[in-house]
């Protein structure tokens, strides 16, 4: 749960905007950290009102996304602080994105799966899914595989005539002529 409301959190930033108050003297007045007003109107600016908002869902960012928020922060003369408030992401995923992307390359900023691996074997599983298969889906993905294999045959064979035609036969039939 969060601490603040979107509904106060929305009432101090306009507070801000529409009087002459600082973000510390309104940090006074609310007990709140002047820092983290700062933080709200700055969010409030670069997003709308939608930033003061919770998630009720957690995010699943992509790897294009990172590398576009690292290669944003690293062209541009811009805090991370501020590349985050742009992006709506933390400042120290940034940092993190960062360090994993010059360890491992681009590899590391796609998503894994979370958690410790299953121990238990999923055969059951796999079984029921090969019985409740009809006899039609089996028979597709029997000629779907049938028909790729006649396809890489048949490249294969091209391929070999064409290397007929351009090198000759081989040195063991032009020795017996």
């Amino acid at each position: 749960m969060t601490k603040y409301k979107p509904d106060f959190k929305a009432k101090i930033v306009h507070e801000y905007l529409t009087t002459p108050q600082s973000s510390r003297a309104l940090g006074r007045k609310y007990s709140i950290s002047s820092r983290l007003i700062r933080k709200w109107i700055q969010r409030y600016r670069l997003s709308g009102i939608d930033a003061l908002k919770r998630r009720r869902h957690p995010r699943t960012l992509t790897a294009d996304f990172k590398l576009s928020v690292i290669d944003y922060y690293q062209t541009h003369e811009e805090s991370m602080v501020r590349v985050a408030a742009r992006f709506d992401v933390q400042a120290c995923q940034i940092s993190l994105w960062r360090s994993q992307f010059k360890r491992d390359g681009i590899e590391a900023l796609k998503p894994h799966p979370k958690g410790r691996p299953s121990k238990v074997k999923h055969t059951k599983k796999r079984l029921r899914r090969l019985t409740n298969k009809t006899e039609v889906e089996r028979l597709k993905e029997e000629l779907a595989k049938k028909s790729q294999e006649l396809y890489d045959t048949k490249l294969e064979r091209d391929i070999l005539k064409k290397s007929l035609v351009l090198f000759g036969p081989s040195k063991a039939k032009r020795k017996r002529k």
